[in-house]
C-alpha cells in the first residue's frame, strides 16, 4: 500500500467556546450570554501561514488567546504538537508557551517604558531559564548574563535592528522600530508557532508593508508556523497559504489563499474583498 507524505497538523483545536457573561437591567440582575467565539475548529500544519481575517468585534483575537491560554475557553480542545493545552498546568504549561508565542498588535502599549530594550527581549530567556544558543541547559552564574547579551545581539539583528537598541528605551523608537522589537521579544526563545495579531494594523502602510515582508523571511529563517491575525484581505493573500474567514465568532469559510480570495463562496467574505482596498505599495 502507497504511504503518502501528508502534511502534519501542528495545532488542531476543536469545538472551541469562549462565553462571556454581560449584566443587563438596573440592577444587574438580568444575564445575557456573548459568545465571543462559537464552536470553531481549525488545524494548522507545521509551516504553514494561516491567516484569520473578519471585521472588529468577530472574535479573531480572542480565538488568538484562547490558542496560547491568555484566555481560558469555556469549552472546546486545543492540541499543540501531541500535547493537550487545556490540561496541561504549571512546569507543563510553561514548557509549551516556550513554543507559543504571540506578537500584540499595538507595539506601543506591549512593551514596559520603564526596561530597556535589552531587558525586555531577554526577559523571556531569563522567565524559562533558557538561552538562544542552549535552551534549557544549565549555565554557570558567572557566564550568564554574557550569553542573555548575546542571545540579544543575535535577534535583534535577526530583525533588523543593531546592537545600539539595547541600551534604550521604548519611548525613543517609532512605531515600526517598536514591533520588530515585539517580534524579537516572541522570536528569543526560538518557538514553533507564533500568534500575530493584527500586527501591522497601528502602523503606517509602508511600515506596515517592511513589518509583513520581515515576518515573511523570519518564517522561512527559523522554521515557525503562523496564525496571522487580520482585518486586511491583501495583506493575508500575500502572507498566507490558507484562510479562514471569522464572522460573529464562527468560521464561515476556509480554503487556499489565492482560491479564498479570487473565488470566494460565502456572502462574508465577498463584502470584506469589496471593502478592503488594494495597498499602494507592493509588499515584496
Amino acid at each position: 500500500m502507497l504511504k503518502l507524505d501528508l502534511p502534519m497538523a501542528l495545532l488542531s483545536i476543536l469545538n472551541l467556546v469562549k462565553i462571556y457573561q454581560t449584566d443587563e437591567g438596573i440592577f444587574g440582575k438580568t444575564k445575557r450570554e456573548v459568545r465571543a467565539v462559537n464552536g470553531v475548529s481549525l488545524d494548522i500544519m507545521q509551516g504553514e501561514t494561516l491567516g484569520l481575517v473578519g471585521e472588529s468585534g468577530c472574535g479573531k483575537t480572542t480565538l488568538g488567546r484562547m490558542i496560547l491560554r491568555l484566555i481560558e475557553p469555556t469549552s472546546g480542545a486545543i492540541n499543540f504538537n501531541g500535547q493537550d493545552v487545556l490540561a496541561a498546568s504549571g512546569s507543563q504549561l510553561r514548557r509549551l508557551r516556550r513554543d507559543m508565542q504571540i506578537i500584540f498588535q499595538d507595539p506601543f502599549a506591549s512593551l514596559n517604558p520603564r526596561m530597556r530594550v535589552e531587558e525586555i527581549v531577554t526577559e523571556p530567556l531569563v522567565i524559562h531559564g533558557a538561552t538562544a544558543s542552549a535552551r534549557g541547559e544549565t549555565t554557570a552564574s558567572s557566564s550568564n548574563s554574557t550569553n542573555l547579551h548575546q542571545a540579544a545581539i543575535e535577534i535583534m539583528r535577526a530583525v533588523g535592528l543593531d546592537e545600539s537598541t539595547l541600551r534604550r528605551y521604548p519611548h525613543e523608537f517609532s512605531g515600526g522600530q517598536r514591533q520588530r522589537i515585539g517580534i524579537a521579544r516572541a522570536l528569543v526563545l526560538r518557538p514553533k508557532f507564533v500568534v500575530c495579531d493584527e500586527p501591522v494594523s497601528a502602523l503606517d502602510v509602508s511600515v506596515g508593508a517592511q513589518i509583513v515582508n520581515l515576518l515573511k523571511k523570519l518564517q522561512l529563517d527559523f522554521g515557525l508556523t503562523y496564525l496571522f491575525i487580520s482585518h486586511s484581505m491583501p495583506v493575508v493573500r500575500y502572507l498566507c497559504d490558507r484562510i479562514a474567514v471569522m464572522r460573529c465568532g464562527e468560521i464561515v469559510e476556509t480554503g487556499p489563499a489565492e482560491e479564498i480570495t479570487s473565488r470566494p463562496q460565502h456572502e462574508y467574505t465577498r463584502t470584506l474583498l469589496e471593502a478592503t482596498p488594494e495597498p499602494e505599495f507592493k509588499l515584496a
